[in-house]
């Protein structure tokens, strides 16, 4: 009697562990020491059946607080014994001179859980700092980048295009001053609105009605991304309702120099509206009003050539 009560425990402990492992997932990382500043691959491997959906963890800017994400890459996927083998890739980077961790991170599918393992990234700072003189030294040796055609080239176009456009309106004005001289009682014609003046008042009511409170999260980051895919439109002569958000960051690499923090305030708002509209991921309230506040620090920023 005791030997069965034993043979009907292990075949159903085997029938439990053959459920578990339905999905497993690995975490690796392409170099466990690394100079400070540099760059190196995290992979999540997701190993799991055909059909199944399985929840990944969102990351923002960070995997943890002192480890950067630099860039996110598009899952790759390959098949192996029937089963798929998804890796989520991050390039990442830290400016924190110890030993860190990469903690666990749970994958879930189905009601069940899976965690990735724990890494340690060593960062080591290779140069010699003279406390004494205060000098500066660089994280990496100083080299000279390969001349920029295409971009001095859209450059060009684009002080061709508005000069071409400043010509039109001059001569309009004075075919129109010509046609039609100031009469008596004639209305005064509309002041042309500067594109941050009108940005500004479209944040500013964007802020009284505070739809994100209502639950309509989309429909407000819709609209504070129309307001910058607008203003970067009239400022920039940049196209951008036609363009994702990343190709629109990278068209603006001619002011990189000039808006450097700037730029990375509109990728912020960017990636965040992304996650909502595709990710269906639901922002604090924090980060709703960090949103809009970016928004209005990137236009009051980027105005100032123009004053």
């Amino acid at each position: 009697m005791n030997k069965s009560l034993v043979t009907i425990f292990l075949i159903f402990t085997a029938l439990n562990t053959f459920n578990a492992q339905n999905f497993t997932v690995d975490s690796k990382i392409d170099s466990t020491v690394m100079w400070i500043g540099n760059q190196t691959r995290l992979t999540f491997t997701v190993s799991q059946q055909k059909g199944q959906i399985v929840e990944t963890p969102l990351f923002g800017d960070t995997i943890t607080a002192a480890i950067e994400i630099v860039e996110s890459l598009k899952p790759d996927t390959s098949e192996q014994d029937g089963y798929l083998n998804i890796n989520h890739s991050y390039i990442v980077t830290s400016f924190d001179d110890s030993l860190l961790f990469i903690p666990r991170y749970p994958f879930v599918c189905e009601g069940d859980t899976a965690w990735s393992k724990t890494l340690s990234l060593k960062v080591i700072q290779p140069f010699v700092i003279d406390t004494a003189s205060m000098s500066i030294t660089d994280i990496k040796p100083v080299y000279a980048p390969p001349f920029n055609w295409k971009g001095l080239i859209k450059t060009v176009l684009l002080i061709l295009a508005g000069l071409l456009i400043l010509a039109g309106i001059i001569v309009l004005i004075v075919i129109l001053t010509k046609k039609k001289p100031q009469q008596q009682g004639v209305p005064v014609p509309k002041e042309i609105i500067p594109p941050h003046i009108i940005a500004l008042q479209k944040l500013e009511k964007i802020r009284n009605e505070k739809i994100w409170q209502q639950g309509r999260i989309k429909e407000y980051y819709t609209e504070l991304t129309d307001v910058l895919r607008e203003y970067i439109e009239m400022r920039f002569l940049v196209s951008t309702f036609e363009q994702t958000s990343h190709e629109i960051v990278d068209s603006l690499h001619f002011i990189k120099t000039d808006y450097a923090s700037s730029l990375n305030l509109l990728k912020a708002i960017f990636s965040t509206s992304d996650l909502v509209k595709f990710a269906k991921y639901i922002p604090q309230h924090s980060e709703n009003i960090r949103s809009l506040d970016n928004a209005f620090e990137f236009i009051n920023t980027t105005l100032k050539n123009d004053i």
